[in-house]
């Protein structure tokens, strides 16, 4: 009796080890809210550990996991009222990614509408799948469980309560979390307390303001174009002599501005009215709106090129201008929306431009940057209203206004192949990568330093005998930052451009076009099943080719538990494998196999399978090598480093398993356990 005592607890102390290891940074409370006879509204809390990081369903692609929201009983039973919304994020950029990540800290709320369409229904099964991270990534698996009590109770099976409340109103009722089951948590949930959830704003305020900075430069080259520069002194002139005196006409030309802003901000509400604000972040990810943006701007590009003119139809431009002839007020608005018609051919594709870049912030971003364009447009009117004398130092009208415009043409055509790059990581097709990506734009920036001295004509260029200085001020700008790009075919990293290109990890080799840094004559015939991976070590992404390839070589095997969208482990590669010291040993000393626990490509039907150890379905590529972690290694970090012999037993004996870490402690880490294996 006394040794089965002894050997349950041993039992009891050894699973509570386990389960000490498993990280589960963010605690899940659910409620279900009655709207309506027949809609509800799911919602879910979660209280997130200090300095942990829980991802957002609109965090952009290249970067850490968006959070998945998955209804897997959703077909014929019910159906989905929008989007899930979200509380109060944040959005920093990332520089390992180089990427503004959006992300919860401390508390996060998400809530989703539902109308239920199937009168038997009894409950709502959701997936959640996301992404946290602090010094280490964790890819979590969360199910939640919704009883319908309203149909329940008529069925029989359950005659549980749930809150009737208006749509902004708190939740009373209080559901127990289920135990918590490893890597994925099962939670039946009725209606737990609503957590107060912090709001922080700095970012996104940064994010606003810079939105405004870059319009209104846009506002102020919009003004130099041919459609639009020549009106100033035509509207001022206008206003000074039809007004009855001067004070009237700077009235009436600080009511001409304001209603250019008015007009503009108004397109700027209506983008975001008619998509919804949180519509727009989540198009920003979409990858055919990535499409359709790169569509729209190389269109944008070839009219300001010269190929055409992107005009509004004439009968407009003739009814609003029949109306300016009013007077007053009305008459000025009029005149305003004049403006905006007449000049459409030069600033629709600006305006364009603005509203696509500004929709991929999300919020009110539209508005903001229509408030920025706008307020650059109307400002020299109303101060040459009020200064005609300044009206003598203007540059008279002539070429130079549509060499303006073909410069924003290229600028266009360059900005276009950032959002067809978007598309292309999200879809992992490898089309666009990196070098490629850097190809073109040094082609196009090329060709615009070519264009600016004087070697390239288009359609609606003036002759010239000879270019001016600033002309070839620019060019020489231009001109440095393309030979500025050229390296970065080689690996440089390109830092003032770093948002634009694919990251280096997305290239035909992680150095650039023509690279061998990093990597061993070894390397230069890869092995089956072996790929070149980071500074050019060979890498397996699949154990049991690693293995074998291990035993044929008869070294150690380095296990590198790691994610597509793990930060730290991008760190970790970067920093510390590319020292001189570990280079060499991960070269040369052992085998490495990388084990992506977000490779989110399907098992085959055959190999799925329930964990033992956490219950959950293993579908994935991901799901395998997570359920092997948290089974064999009793955690679910990443980066997780294991060195083990042939035979899967581990060589160190103080520290069997390595995360995030500096040099010195990873190199004698490293050494120890190679040591061991030479034994």
């Amino acid at each position: 009796m006394k040794n089965k005592v002894v050997f349950l607890l041993l039992a009891f102390l050894a699973f509570a080890n386990v389960n000490s290891q498993i990280l589960d940074p963010a605690k899940w409370t659910s409620k279900i809210e009655k709207k309506s006879d027949n809609t509800y509204i799911l919602v879910f809390d979660a209280v997130i550990e200090k300095d942990w990081h829980l991802y957002s369903q609109f965090t952009k692609d290249g970067g850490p996991l968006p959070l998945e929201v998955t209804f897997k009983n959703q077909k014929d039973n019910f159906t989905l009222i929008g989007k899930a919304k979200e509380s109060k994020t944040r959005t920093a950029y990332n520089d390992i990614f180089e990427v503004d990540e959006t992300f919860f800290e401390g508390k996060a709320q998400i809530r989703q509408e539902v109308k239920v369409t199937n009168p038997k229904l009894t409950k709502i099964d959701v997936e959640f799948n996301y992404q946290v991270c602090k010094e280490v990534c964790i890819n979590v698996e969360k199910k939640f469980s919704f009883a319908l009590p309203s149909f329940t109770a008529e069925a029989g099976t359950s005659n549980a309560e749930v809150a009737v409340v208006p749509e902004a109103a708190d939740t009373t009722k209080v559901d127990s979390l289920a135990p918590s089951l490893g890597a994925s948590e099962y939670v039946e949930a009725v209606a737990p307390t609503k957590p107060v959830v912090e709001e922080t704003k700095s970012d996104s305020q940064r994010g606003l303001w810079s939105i405004f900075f870059i319009a209104f430069l846009s506002g102020f080259a919009a003004l130099l174009t041919p459609c639009v520069f020549p009106m100033i002194p035509m509207t001022v002139s206008f206003f000074t002599k039809q007004s009855k005196t001067k004070a009237q006409g700077v009235r009436n030309a600080i009511i001409y501005g304001i209603s250019i802003i008015v007009i503009y901000v108004i397109l700027g509400f209506l983008v975001t009215w008619i998509f919804g604000a949180d519509a727009l972040n989540a198009l920003s990810t979409n990858v055919w709106f990535n499409i359709i943006f790169f569509v729209l701007l190389v269109v944008f590009a070839a009219s300001f090129l010269g190929a055409f003119e992107i005009m509004l139809p004439n009968s407009w431009a003739n009814k609003v201008d029949s109306q300016a002839d009013r007077g007053g007020i009305i008459g000025i608005l009029f005149m305003a929306l004049a403006l905006a018609i007449v000049s459409f051919s030069c600033t629709g594709p600006i305006v364009g431009t603005l509203l696509v870049e500004a929709a991929s912030k999300g919020g009110i971003a539209p508005i903001i940057g229509m408030l920025g364009f706008s307020l650059a447009l109307a400002l020299p009117f109303m101060l040459f209203a009020m200064f005609p004398g300044w009206l003598n130092s203007l540059p008279k009208s002539g070429g130079w206004l549509n060499t303006v415009k073909v410069v924003l043409g290229f600028l266009e055509l360059a900005l276009a192949f950032k959002f067809l790059s978007n598309a292309d990581l999200v879809l992992q097709l490898h089309l666009l990568e990196r070098e490629v990506f850097l190809a073109i734009w040094i082609a196009i920036f090329g060709t615009l330093a070519f264009y600016l001295f004087g070697k390239i004509s288009l359609p609606h260029d003036s002759p010239i005998t000879h270019i001016s200085v600033g002309r070839l001020i620019m060019g020489l700008l231009v001109l440095t930052f393309t030979i500025y790009l050229i390296p970065g075919l080689w690996g440089a990293p390109l830092k003032i451009v770093s948002a634009f290109p694919p990251p280096m990890e997305y290239s035909e080799s992680p150095f650039g076009v023509g690279s061998s840094r990093g990597n061993t004559s070894a390397a230069t015939i890869l092995p089956d099943g072996a790929k070149s991976g980071p500074h050019g070590i060979i890498v397996f992404d699949d154990y049991e080719k690693g293995l074998a390839y291990a035993k044929t070589v008869n070294k150690p095997i380095m296990l590198d538990f790691t994610g597509f969208a793990c930060v730290n482990c991008r760190k970790m590669e970067n920093n510390v494998w590319s020292d001189s010291k570990i280079l060499p040993i991960l070269n040369n000393e052992v085998v490495l196999i990388s084990l992506y626990v977000d490779d989110k490509r399907e098992l085959p039907k055959s190999e799925q399978f329930v964990s033992k150890t956490t219950g959950s379905e293993i579908e994935t590529v991901g799901d395998k090598w997570t359920d092997f972690m948290i089974t064999k290694y009793k955690t679910n970090t990443q980066p997780l480093y294991v060195i083990t012999d042939l035979e899967g037993n581990n060589l160190n004996a103080k520290k069997p398993t390595i995360s995030y870490v500096g040099i010195n402690e990873y190199e004698i880490w490293l050494k120890e356990g190679i040591s061991n294996f030479k034994k």
